[in-house]
């Protein structure tokens, strides 16, 4: 099999192609200009494009099925070499301002949400991705090539800074390796470019490697999936909580570095009369003493089978208010793509049993 040039830093790429500087020139082909092919490569010798092309893989990824929201959002199915499939998600953040000449005043901002595995180990329960169970961990260069990909397909400029979440599909923290190869890679000025402010992990919990984390000091943000706020509930949604409870998760982010600008966010998915309590929400705000942090409440995003429900409006609005009340700054993640397969794991559902 091929080797996926995606994989490599510019520093690897440049120490097994000779001369070095041939790395740079292979980058700004693949991440400047869009080029799906080494023959087109046109200031690299021939020899060595045919030696490219007879070795390496510029993209190990086949979009096979894309989902368009009224909102916006795409939701993409792509399909790896070896016939997995793994979702990715892109969502618009603010619209595309022009002023009365047609000149664009302020530039569409857009988050891309990328999976790290194929399937996932952690077994949450409200999640659809843990019903395939797990099959392998992502390459880099199958995670940088999510972002390729899609900035690719929505004409989106090399330049153009998106925002990145590892997200989607499988545990980050549990493919610590690749994910922050790729955080690297993303981050090349001679590639896409897109700083580590740019580019937050979001994780289940796993303590241990959000110390590991920490001290590579890659300057990436930190996203925490609590979901509730005792160790009862915790493990009832989320298996992992019996290794690694909300006091060890709690401990090891008080030792992450954070930029002074920034904050630490805890993600809290709300189900309908399970954790959308002010109750609950008092013991958040508890639980969260002495750490900058920031709570993104999100609705939990409906998909047949599921034993939870989405929460009244309301309920989340009361959540919300008593956070912001108490010091803690919190604000409710508009969900989008309700009207196609949103839920995680959701696309690639239907998908195969569409094949079936």
């Amino acid at each position: 099999m091929k080797k996926k040039i995606l994989d490599y830093t510019k520093d690897e790429l440049a120490a097994e192609i000779k001369p070095p500087f041939r790395a740079k020139q292979i980058y700004n082909w693949i991440y400047h200009k869009d080029v799906h092919n080494f023959a087109s490569m046109q200031n690299l010798p021939k020899t060595m494009r045919e030696m490219l092309e007879e070795n390496y893989i510029i993209n190990p990824l086949e979009a096979v099925r894309k989902e368009v929201s009224n909102d916006g959002s795409v939701k993409y199915l792509f399909r790896c070499e070896d016939g997995y499939t793994i979702e990715t998600v892109l969502l618009p953040m603010k619209k595309e301002i022009k002023d009365e000449a047609g000149n664009i005043k302020k530039e569409a901002k857009y988050t891309i949400c990328v999976s790290s595995q194929v399937g996932c180990k952690i077994g949450c329960a409200f999640c659809l991705t843990a019903k395939g169970g797990f099959k392998r961990d992502l390459s880099a260069g199958e995670i940088v090539a999510q972002v390729l990909n899609i900035k690719q397909d929505m004409n989106i400029a090399h330049n153009r800074r998106v925002n990145i979440v590892y997200m989607g599909m499988g545990e980050p923290l549990d493919n610590i390796y690749n994910v922050t190869k790729a955080i690297q890679i993303l981050n090349d000025i001679d590639g896409l470019a897109i700083g580590a402010r740019r580019q937050t992990i979001s994780t289940s919990g796993l303590s241990h490697q959000i110390e590991k984390l920490g001290k590579m000091n890659l300057g990436v943000l930190l996203a925490i999936s609590l979901h509730a706020v005792d160790d009862e509930l915790r493990e009832t949604l989320m298996p992992i909580n019996k290794a690694y409870n909300i006091e060890s998760v709690i401990n090891a982010v008080k030792k992450f570095p954070i930029d002074q600008r920034k904050r630490v966010m805890f993600e809290y998915l709300v189900m309908k009369d399970l954790n959308d309590d002010v109750k609950s929400a008092k013991k958040l705000v508890k639980l969260l003493h002495g750490i900058k942090a920031k709570v993104n409440l999100i609705y939990f995003n409906p998909y047949p089978g599921s034993p939870f429900q989405r929460p009244e409006e309301a309920d989340m609005e009361k959540f919300k208010a008593y956070l912001n009340d108490h010091g803690i700054i919190c604000t409710i993640r508009q969900s989008k793509g309700l009207d196609i397969s949103a839920a995680c794991g959701q696309l690639k559902e239907k998908t195969a049993n569409d094949l079936s």
